[in-house]
């Protein structure tokens, strides 16, 4: 698992867009700003837009919380609505998937404990369907996927197909994807799409940071 030389983190105010899944994500804590690695978005989605596939996340906490709009979440196998409002966190390996239900823009704020690995796969997704090397809900072709899913194996499991099928799929699949070419990422994916000012409102709403504890 390596990291790509020459290429910054994440910082407040960066922007990044997925025109194949109708997010745009503002940081309100990037990885720069961070000194834990945790890292935090304003995220706003358009109407159907959202994740593609039920997964999970192997090592990696991640908050939800409904700023506007209506989010479908899909957690452990059971689905449900969220309102503006509701504040959810799923932990390590629980399988979830989350979409825009409403007819208007849904906004949310998500945050990450581990945020560096969880950066370079969004961006690099994101920057995959920008370019239309993905199908029209954001998921890359077959061998872009394996090299994808071998690299960012500590951030990402899918619900399907099984644990052991994936790691052997993958396995095989993956080296014939390098060997034709294709990254875990590319530079021209981890650089954001513009900076803003953030949210202040929105910023007062992370967690907050847990105060030292002082050993004796």
């Amino acid at each position: 698992m390596l990291e790509p030389a020459g290429i910054p983190g994440s910082r407040a105010g960066d922007v990044v867009v997925s025109r194949a899944t109708g997010e745009r994500a503002i940081v309100l804590k990037g990885t720069d700003d961070s000194p834990d690695d945790s890292i935090a978005f304003h995220v706003f989605v358009k109407p159907a837009g959202g994740v593609v596939r039920e997964h999970a996340h192997p090592s990696l906490t991640e908050r939800f919380r409904v700023i506007s709009g209506q989010i479908g979440l899909k957690l452990d196998g059971e689905e449900r609505v969220l309102e503006a409002g509701a504040d959810v966190t799923v932990p390590p390996g629980v399988s979830h998937r989350w979409w825009n239900a409403g007819s208007d823009e849904a906004q949310l704020l998500v945050e990450v404990d581990h945020g560096r690995r969880y950066e370079l796969l969004m961006c690099t997704l994101f920057g995959l369907g920008n370019d239309r090397l993905t199908n029209m809900r954001g998921m890359p072709r077959l061998l872009q996927l394996a090299v994808i899913a071998r690299e960012y194996r500590d951030v990402i499991r899918f619900a399907k197909p099984s644990g052991p099928v994936q790691r052997l799929l993958f396995g095989v699949l993956a080296p014939i994807g390098q060997g034709l070419g294709y990254q875990p990422w590319y530079p021209r994916y981890l650089r954001p799409h513009g900076s803003v000012k953030v949210d202040p409102g929105v910023l007062a709403l992370l967690a907050p940071v847990p105060a030292a504890v002082a050993v004796a």
